[in-house]
């Protein structure tokens, strides 16, 4: 459940910046926060499947370590970035 927290908050994170950073690609705060949050969520579960969400289990126990928690953080965050572009560039097609 932690995992799944740290990847959302983190796709948040990851649309805003983004959203900074592409100004053509800009959603707003609230567009890019669900579009970061989407991303994160989908980031992190896909990390997850492929075997890397099970590093705090293998490592401690079923404990976070901060291997898992940067883990998490970077799947959620690059999760919400892409999400973002991808939402920009199809709002920004759909508007020509």
């Amino acid at each position: 459940m932690e995992q799944l927290i740290i990847s959302l908050v983190s796709g948040a994170v990851g649309g805003n910046v983004a959203g900074g950073v592409l100004k053509n690609l800009n959603l707003g705060v609230l567009g890019n926060s669900i579009a970061g949050i989407v991303g994160g969520g989908l980031g992190g579960q896909i990390l997850s499947m492929l075997g890397a969400g099970g590093l705090a289990e293998a490592a401690g126990g079923g404990g976070m370590d901060i291997g898992a928690i940067v883990g998490q953080v970077a799947s959620g965050g690059v999760g919400g970035g892409v999400a973002l572009a991808a939402v920009g560039l199809i709002k920004n097609m759909l508007a020509k």
